[in-house]
């Protein structure tokens, strides 16, 4: 009888999972209907007179992002200030002192205004030249194949003026995604994901769909870095994804490639003195090591452009945007649950990713102004032990890569719940290890060091950038873990 049991329950194991995964295979593309338009045509309008439904959708990525329904990523309403990382998270301003991001660091808009928001922007973001258009302007293909290392090293407005007037402003278009003949998606960015891709051993002519699927969002929802000559003009955009492999691009191998990359780092991070590269937006990185997701073959485009109606047609979301917005229609293609329940899971997640990097980011912080202590006292003639202080540097790099990789990663880990943790936990461990080296050289050298280290954040959150920003009164900007 038990045995009988047993049975059962492996039966109706197996036949859940079955059903499972037939909900989740990949839904077959609807017919495409036969296309007219003209090689190389970048505007979206001459797209929309063969897809009208679909220009309509895209249209819609210049609304704003529908307030209220994401816990972090909590979107804004119309003529509404968009939220600034940097003072929702003050460690934030004090790592990223000395660098563009430290000055503004807004939540991004949709993809029609990619190049608005650059335009916007506090002037010391876009101090990259031509390299800070590469994921911005259809037309960066062109421009790069016409300019080749010019396109990366000229200033941003030179680079800007090469495009047609009527397209300076135009965001992420069809054509981007599209071969204009069949609709089938392609891989425009060659000079950057078609070398990582490379680098990956992968062979482009053996994508699936939903390889295609992923890879059309991974030309831009990744990580890059912009290596500078000595003269800090950028010579080129490239994914550091060396070392790594196809469904396992890791945080490891990223930090040694940024690390070893030459010869003059991005920045100069200004509470150290460090010259550092960056990390922006690894959502792909991040989905693509292993998560649940991944590996039961769910691409960005089944959760971020589920299928609605528009009329009788049924086609592909073009506006984009994060489930928690669009009601979890796409999780529900899947999820037996209803939407407040798959939303309050979501929302667990993402709280204890978010608990695990305030400490980890407050941790990291704490070390960077242990560094300027240690600098000042060098500076003035104590002698700061060199192997500790090599040591330590080598622990606060590590940590300070994981805790901007999950800062910069636009899904709070949901992307990946368990790499999230892992990475946030590695940081806060790198952190305490060269905390405690650098307590040990500056003892050693006579300094005494408080107890708890005053990260003065009101000097980094104020005043920062030429344009006005909201001044916050000192006692309101306070480590949230302090008496914890």
């Amino acid at each position: 009888m038990k045995r009988t049991m047993v049975k059962r329950g492996v039966v109706a194991l197996f036949m859940a999972a079955t059903a499972i995964g037939a909900g989740c295979a990949p839904k077959k593309p609807e017919p495409v209907k036969p296309a007219d338009i003209a090689d190389g045509a970048v505007d979206p309008a001459e797209w929309g007179k063969v897809y009208p439904a679909e220009y309509e959708l895209w249209k819609k990525t210049g609304e704003p992002s529908p307030a209220g329904k994401s816990k972090y990523k909590r979107g804004y309403d119309e003529g509404e200030e968009r939220p600034d990382k940097l003072d929702e998270f003050p460690f934030l301003a004090l790592l990223y002192n000395g660098w563009g991001f430290g000055v503004e660091y807004r939540e991004p808009r949709g993809h029609l205004f990619m190049v608005k928001d650059q335009l916007e922007v506090d002037p010391g973001r876009v101090k990259a030249g031509g390299s800070c258009l590469t994921c911005k302007t259809p037309y960066a293909p062109v421009l790069q194949r016409q300019m080749g290392r010019d396109y990366f090293a000229r200033p941003y407005q030179e680079v800007l003026a090469k495009i047609p007037k009527e397209h300076q402003t135009l965001g992420v278009a069809c054509i981007d995604c599209h071969n204009n003949r069949d609709m089938s998606l392609k891989i425009s960015r060659g000079f950057t994901l078609g070398k990582a891709l490379a680098k990956l051993g992968v062979d482009e002519a053996k994508l699936t769909r939903q390889d295609m699927r992923n890879l059309v969002c991974a030309q831009c929802h990744v990580t890059y870095s912009i290596p500078k000559d000595e003269k800090m003009k950028s010579t080129d955009v490239f994914f550091p994804w060396e070392g790594s492999k196809w469904g396992q691009i890791t945080i490891e191998e990223i930090i040694k490639k940024l690390r070893n990359n030459p010869p003059s780092g991005e920045w100069t991070q200004s509470v150290t003195g460090f010259k550092l590269a960056f990390i922006r937006h690894p959502e792909f990185e991040l989905f693509s090591n292993g998560s649940v997701h991944w590996q039961a073959g769910v691409s960005c485009a089944d959760c971020h452009m589920p299928y609605t109606g528009e009329g009788a047609q049924k086609v592909a979301d073009h506006r984009i945007m994060s489930p928690l917005k669009n009601g979890l229609k796409a999780c529900q293609q899947c999820h037996a649950e209803g939407p407040e329940e798959l939303r309050g899971k979501v929302y667990a997640i993402q709280d204890r990713t978010m608990s695990r990097f305030i400490r980890a980011g407050y941790a990291t912080a704490t070390v960077a102004k242990l560094f300027e202590m240690a600098n000042r006292e060098q500076a003035a003639g104590k002698a700061i032990d060199k192997a500790l202080y090599e040591q330590a540097k080598d622990h606060y790099l590590e940590a300070f890569y994981r805790v901007v990789f999950i800062g910069a990663e636009n899904s709070v880990g949901f992307h990946n719940p368990t790499e999230a943790l892992r990475v946030l936990g590695d940081a806060s461990t790198h952190a305490g290890q060269a905390e405690g080296l650098l307590r040990q050289a500056l003892a050693k050298a006579g300094v005494t060091v408080p107890a708890k280290v005053d990260l003065e954040l009101a000097k980094y959150v104020n005043n920062r950038g030429v344009k006005k920003l909201m001044f916050r009164p000192e006692h309101e900007i306070k480590d949230p873990l302090a008496g914890r």
